[in-house]
């Protein structure tokens, strides 16, 4: 049984009375007597939320930052009208709205009420509790059932990046179809013959040809399609850090730097599959949290878009022996390894140093950072003993990363540091040279 605000009014009413009453003793019994007595005739004709048949539908999957429809089919199976609300409740990442419905349903009907859920963080959202509350012809009172009414919605990864794309795909098909090379790199494959002209590299003059032909022929190679790429995603404490500034929601916190990450990895994974590559997809900290094998150029998004979506990042440390240890094992041919984490000098030189080198001698490795664009705030602060101290703190930062880096570079690994909105394009624009110089 529930209350309204006409009981707790009809109350006030009888205290008013009393008051102002010669017998007051009396005057309560009767104002008390009187609002029990409407608080029971409501609660006996009221339509019973037992009676109501509940059955949801609409979209189960959405981007984050898109609008997702869900619908709640309600159908009174009772003898009474059933007259109230009914609350749709979701957490609140979810972003629900309206959180309340309003209700009059006539016996043996159905009415269908919608809630537009905008996601602000990815992953599951479970529907809560429904909670219908039936009230009474008199408006003091009714009856109220919460039952759970399951649903599931799925935010995916909004990848924001995807505006680079058709930018990146123009260069790319410049690439193949008229830049061609005149010395064979290593992911480069034979493309024609054509006459030698001043300045062609003698090193690519084919004598054979130019015996048969009876004039000096040269080798031309365009950039060779079917190149490994392996994109992995370091999900350990670095990855949780809120950096930049939250592009869907302009929250000052920041994105996370998974998040970051993970636009890259679409955005590079889509231009490499759009290239011929065949592209595989890692999510690692002390475990396996996603995996993608090479797939259809068509599945391959869709299919890591759905092994992003659960993620989140591990407060613990990546154990960086078994992530390459696991990309050894999944991927024996020798690929670019793509690895998506944060240049943080105390994880690098206790667990990343000793093991990446082993990691390059296999694979041709390029480690992408997302960089903190607050870093160059602070080395800028003078005014104050805080932020000078603040200032330096920056500095030694920015230097531990450029230390980390060089180490890195020292190994034979490429490395990207670039602020969370550059992060995606630049990532793909060193793919483009990559494929250009026959370094894939």
């Amino acid at each position: 049984m529930v209350l309204t605000w006409r009981a707790g009014l009809a109350m006030a009413l009888g205290a008013l009375a009393v008051l102002l009453s010669p017998r007051p003793e009396a005057v309560c019994y009767g104002a008390v007597a009187v609002v029990v007595f409407l608080v029971l005739v409501d609660v006996a004709f009221a339509g019973s939320p037992k009676r109501l048949g509940l059955v949801r539908s609409g979209d189960e999957v959405s981007r984050l930052g898109e609008t997702a429809r869900v619908r709640l089919d309600v159908e009174n199976l009772g003898k009474r009208t059933v007259r109230g609300a009914l609350r749709d409740a979701w957490a609140p990442s979810a972003a629900a709205r309206p959180w309340q419905h309003r209700i009059a349903l006539p016996p043996g009907e159905r009415v269908t009420v919608e809630t537009l859920l905008r996601p602000v963080r990815r992953g599951e959202q479970h529907a809560a509790k429904t909670t219908v509350r039936s009230l009474g012809p008199l408006g003091f009172a009714g009856r109220q059932r919460s039952v759970e009414v399951p649903w599931r919605l799925r935010a995916l990864p909004p990848f924001l990046s995807r505006k680079h794309l058709p930018a990146r795909l123009m260069r790319l098909r410049e690439l193949e179809g008229q830049t061609l090379s005149l010395l064979r790199g290593q992911g480069t494959e034979f493309d024609s013959l054509r006459e030698y002209v001043d300045g062609d590299d003698v090193r690519s003059i084919d004598w054979r040809a130019s015996a048969r032909r009876g004039d000096v022929l040269v080798r031309t190679w365009r950039p060779e399609r079917d190149q490994r790429v392996l994109v992995v995603l370091d999900c350990g404490r670095t990855s949780a850090g809120r950096i930049g500034v939250d592009p869907l929601s302009s929250d000052p916190a920041g994105w996370p730097r998974l998040d970051w990450s993970m636009d890259a990895a679409l955005l590079l994974s889509a231009l490499a599959s759009k290239a011929g590559d065949k592209v595989s997809f890692l999510a690692y900290d002390r475990q396996v949290r996603g995996w993608v094998g090479s797939t259809t150029a068509a599945g391959l998004l869709p299919a890591m878009v759905q092994a992003m979506a659960p993620l989140e990042p591990a407060l613990v440390e990546a154990d960086a022996e078994g992530l390459v240890e696991t990309v050894l094992a999944r991927s024996r041919r020798r690929s670019l390894a793509v690895l998506l984490t944060d240049l943080s000098r105390s994880a690098f030189e206790e667990s990343w140093l000793p093991v990446m080198g082993h990691l390059a001698l296999r694979h041709h490795v390029l480690v992408a950072a997302v960089a903190d664009p607050r870093l160059a705030e602070l080395a800028q602060g003078r005014g104050d003993a805080e932020r000078v101290y603040r200032a330096g703190a920056a500095e030694r930062m920015r230097a531990d990363r450029d230390f980390v880096a060089g180490e890195l570079r020292a190994m034979g690994v490429e490395v990207l540091d670039e602020l969370p909105e550059r992060l995606a394009p630049a990532l793909a624009d060193k793919y483009i040279a990559m494929k250009a110089t026959g370094k894939l």
